[in-house]
């Protein structure tokens, strides 16, 4: 009896159990439901449909048959509603063609915005789609014997497979660039055994320069302009001591400076010596 009143009360496989107020929210709470014994545990968040429910799109009554077809089809412009064609269209409105209404509104005579905005008001001009134009003019006669596709390409000669002629037509034409070359070599002969040096065979795809070409290029050098000072100083503010002995002996040190600074640390190469680096 217990158990035929709990498969009579869905609440009954809930966590509150009849106990409380039912609500039917709570039969699709996941958290809530429990396991029926010897059953499958249901997942999902809605109940299922009832059995006389039918899945997939309604079907829609279409209005006409072969009679209206053979007869030719009423026309669609003066009011969708009442057409017999098997489906329906929906007419799309195009938007406004701003070109057609400013030139109409400039030939007459309205320049200001405010004129502009009046004869927009007062007048509506639709862009052309591509089914109200004149698609006869455009349309181009097919010959009969058009064939449309992709060509066929042809197929390989088996014989000249089998005879290896393709083979043999490589080597006839590296035959023939031997014998060409050979013909060369034989023209140049006569010079070499009367004492004139072959001339090297230069590359048509390289650049070679020439005498002018690296005349244009060179630079002649020069020196670098002294440090800006002031005129009363060039000649009357000069060194008054020399520490070093000789020109020569001056060079010298500044050469070794330079090249100690590599090895030492900061930017004018003054501080302690560094570490190798890898």
């Amino acid at each position: 009896m217990a158990a035929d009143t709990m498969t009579q009360n869905p609440f009954a496989y809930t966590a509150a159990g009849e106990l409380g107020k039912n609500r039917d929210t709570m039969l699709g709470n996941e958290l809530l439901l429990r396991t029926q014994l010897g059953r499958p545990k249901r997942r999902g968040y809605s109940s299922a449909p009832s059995e006389n429910f039918v899945y997939g799109r309604p079907l829609e009554p279409r209005q006409g048959g072969a009679d209206d077809a053979l007869h030719g089809w009423p026309p669609m412009k003066p009011n969708l509603n009442t057409t017999t064609l098997p489906f329906s269209r929906k007419e799309k409105k195009t938007d406004r063609d701003f070109m057609v209404l400013n030139k109409a509104a400039v030939q007459a005579g309205l320049v200001t915005a405010p004129e502009n905005y009046k004869f927009r008001a007062t007048h509506d001009v639709r862009r052309k789609t591509a089914g109200d134009e004149n698609t006869r003019s455009r349309t181009r006669r097919i010959p009969p014997t058009m064939v449309f596709g992709i060509s066929t390409r042809p197929s390989t000669p088996i014989f000249d497979l089998l005879e290896h002629k393709y083979q043999d037509k490589w080597l006839m034409s590296r035959r023939q660039m031997e014998l060409t070359k050979r013909q060369e070599e034989s023209k140049s002969e006569p010079a070499r055994s009367a004492g004139y040096s072959s001339t090297q065979r230069r590359n048509p795809n390289t650049v070679y320069e020439t005498r002018a070409s690296l005349l244009r290029t060179y630079q002649n050098p020069v020196d670098d302009a002294p440090l800006w000072q002031l005129p009363k100083f060039k000649n009357n503010a000069k060194a008054s001591l020399q520490t070093f002995r000789s020109e020569n002996a001056r060079k010298q040190g500044y050469e070794h400076f330079e090249s100690d600074q590599i090895s030492r640390k900061g930017q004018l190469g003054h501080g302690v010596f560094e570490s190798a680096k890898n």
